[in-house]
Formats: C-alpha cells, sequence, structure tokens
C-alpha cells in the first residue's frame, strides 16, 4: 500500500462550496475541495496570507443557517492546493460534518468509525 494511503486514515468526501478563511482579522474565500473529520484541502486563493505560528478559523455555511466551523492550522501548500489539520471543532460542527460524510460515503457507518477514533486520539 502506498505511504499516502497508510497516512489517511479518515474518509474524505468531494464538498464544492467556499470557505472563509480568517487569521487575525484578515479573512479570505476559498474552493473547497474536500472534507473530513480531521481537515480540509482547498484550492490555493489568488491572495492571502497566512501566518503558520496562528491558528485559523475555517468556516463551511451550509443550508438552513447551519456552518461547520473548525480551528485548522496549515499542513501543506503548493500553488494549487492548502491542506489545513483540525486543531478543534465544536460539537454542533461535528453533527453536521458526520452528516455530510454519511450522505457521502457509500458506508453509513463510516462517519461513526471515524468519529470514534478521532475521539480516541483526542
Amino acid at each position: 500500500m502506498p505511504q499516502s494511503a497508510e497516512r489517511r486514515r479518515y474518509s474524505r468526501v468531494d464538498f464544492n462550496t467556499q470557505v472563509r478563511l480568517n487569521q487575525a482579522e484578515r479573512p479570505c474565500t476559498a474552493s473547497l475541495i474536500d472534507i473530513s473529520l480531521n481537515g480540509l484541502l482547498v484550492n490555493t486563493p489568488e491572495h492571502y496570507e497566512i501566518d503558520v505560528a496562528l491558528p485559523i478559523t475555517a468556516t463551511i455555511a451550509l443550508a438552513d443557517d447551519a456552518c461547520i466551523e473548525m480551528r485548522v492550522t496549515l499542513a501543506h501548500s503548493s500553488s494549487e492546493v492548502l491542506g489545513f489539520r483540525c486543531e478543534s471543532i465544536d460539537i454542533d460542527s461535528i453533527a453536521h460534518l458526520r452528516r455530510l460524510i454519511e450522505l457521502n460515503l457509500e458506508d453509513g457507518n463510516a462517519a461513526g468509525r471515524v468519529l470514534t477514533e478521532l475521539l480516541a486520539e483526542s
């Protein structure tokens, strides 16, 4: 098994929407590529400033005034994509994200297993 496949423990779902990244009063918007309980991947915005020493709040608006909000840190970057690692997430956002994963994965039990693994690590 390739090393990258071994490292990916969380089910990612493709979710084509916008994500607002806010760090130290410097907001920017990026296109979300995929999301998991461990983080998110976005297209690199044309103009952005990120201080890797400071946390970033990522907000993804959903229907019905709901949103997923994560505190993230930059894990990797390139001219095409930015990868963020989830450092903390509130319980409401976990519920919204779990439902999103359930709706987008063929295995409806996968979200429960991933959430159990995530909580066991904290």
